[in-house]
């Protein structure tokens, strides 16, 4: 079972997504919170799987108890959850470590869906934030980022680059391994090994390197 909390101020939306996630058989909303710093503490407290939080929140903003709860309960996976779809959120949510980005407004399948990947150890971006992601790497100074990133892959081992170049087209670890004739486990113990390589808090984070590096399933 997912235990989830949800983090929102408005009581109305809480009830919302509760119904929503409740309805899958699989996830168990087991705390709410209407503000950052209640939100981080409830999470440390209950031992939650995935922590839904909204950007705008009294007391703490969910961008800056995404960065707390990162050091008060680290094995906590956090989505961001919000109805502004600015790419500085989107971005500043990514560096901070988020598990994913989706808005208010997408359908009940994709809020489950992302409470599942961020769970498995999996990254989920809404398409609204795709599209502010991909914005960003044609930006100016895409040019110095993909030097930069190119430079932090290179000391990747063959193997390692396979595994990052696939977990870049957003692949999970199961179709990671069937697409690479190794197991699950095996590639979960390659991911965690990119990760600390590279010096980055989660998938998406290596994905973005990888993205930004020019990385690419059939170049390695």
């Amino acid at each position: 079972m997912i235990r989830v909390l949800v983090a929102d101020d408005e009581p109305l939306i809480r009830a919302g997504i509760r119904m929503i996630l409740t309805s899958a058989d699989d996830i168990e909303v087991v705390a709410e919170a209407g503000d950052g710093r209640e939100a981080v503490l409830r999470a440390a407290d209950t031992g939650v799987d995935v922590a839904l939080l909204d950007i705008r929140m009294p007391v703490m903003d969910g961008l800056t108890a995404l960065a707390e709860l990162r050091r008060a309960a680290p094995r906590v996976r956090a989505l961001i959850l919000t109805t502004f779809g600015e790419r500085e959120n989107v971005l500043r949510a990514l560096g901070h470590g988020s598990a994913g980005f989706l808005l208010k407004d997408s359908a009940p399948d994709e809020l489950i869906h992302a409470v599942r990947a961020a769970a498995a150890g999996n990254a989920y971006l809404s398409p609204t934030a795709t599209r502010h992601v991909v914005d960003t790497l044609a930006a100016p100074g895409a040019t110095a980022r993909a030097e930069q990133a190119r430079h932090r892959i290179d000391g990747l081992t063959a193997r390692e680059r396979e595994v990052l170049a696939l977990l870049g087209e957003g692949l999970s670890n199961a179709d990671t391994g069937r697409r690479l004739h190794m197991s699950e486990a095996t590639i979960k113990t390659y991911v965690s090994r990119i990760l600390t390589k590279l010096d980055v808090d989660n998938r998406v984070q290596a994905a973005l390197l990888a993205r930004d590096a020019g990385l690419h399933p059939d170049a390695v």
